[in-house]
């Protein structure tokens, strides 16, 4: 009987983390909404101006530039 109550009680401990995982807070709404107000409005116009006025690169962009050689190295026979 001894052991059964140690055992139950080391499961409740491991168990304890987890239990406090996945409560949630209830009530605060008020402040949940507030914080959501704040929160600026994207303006779907300024956001496209902005996007035409980034210059279009002459180059295309390699990523991998750096880790290979530019040309690749020639077979000799």
């Amino acid at each position: 009987m001894k052991t059964i109550t140690i055992a139950a009680f080391i499961l409740a401990l491991l168990a304890m983390p987890a239990h406090a995982q996945g409560r949630r807070q209830q009530g605060g709404g008020e402040e949940t909404r507030a914080k959501q107000d704040t929160k600026p409005k994207v303006d779907e116009k300024a956001y496209k101006a902005a996007l035409e006025r980034i210059p279009e690169s002459k180059e295309k962009y390699d990523p991998w530039g750096v880790a290979r050689p530019a040309e690749p190295a020639k077979k000799s026979r």
